[in-house]
């Protein structure tokens, strides 16, 4: 089955993190550093200052998953290397590409915006 990538929110937490932490103190800067619920259902990624270890939390409906992740080669792209304040937000899609190492992540946007009503022009031929 083919589900929507768009309604699940990838949020990147913009510094970097010491890879030792678990559950409870990722779960701490969820709240208090990107101003966002874990329980959500979201998709929340943690990069290390050497870009070569990144973690990802989120919440399955019945308990909180912490998948891990180590580059035998290469570096993660930095999410605190693209200007803003706040979680850098990210598509699924992008997140894939990040965790395979893709160094475009960050550089330049990869995905279209996402879809409003407002946006709708419709087009006959």
């Amino acid at each position: 089955m083919i589900g929507s990538t768009r309604q699940v929110r990838v949020y990147a937490y913009r510094e970097p993190v010491d890879m030792r932490k678990s559950f409870d103190t990722l779960t701490a800067l969820v709240a208090q550093g990107m101003r966002r619920d874990v329980m959500s259902g979201e998709i929340f990624l943690f990069v290390s200052r050497s870009r070569q270890r990144s973690k990802v939390l989120f919440w399955d409906g019945t308990g909180l998953c912490l998948f891990s992740k180590r580059l035998a080669k290469g570096r993660f792209a930095a999410p605190w290397a693209r200007p803003g304040d706040g979680p850098l937000v990210l598509t699924t899609s992008e997140l894939a590409l990040l965790l395979e190492g893709s160094e475009l992540i960050g550089r330049m946007p990869l995905s279209p915006p996402a879809y409003t009503p407002a946006n709708r022009v419709l087009r006959w031929g």
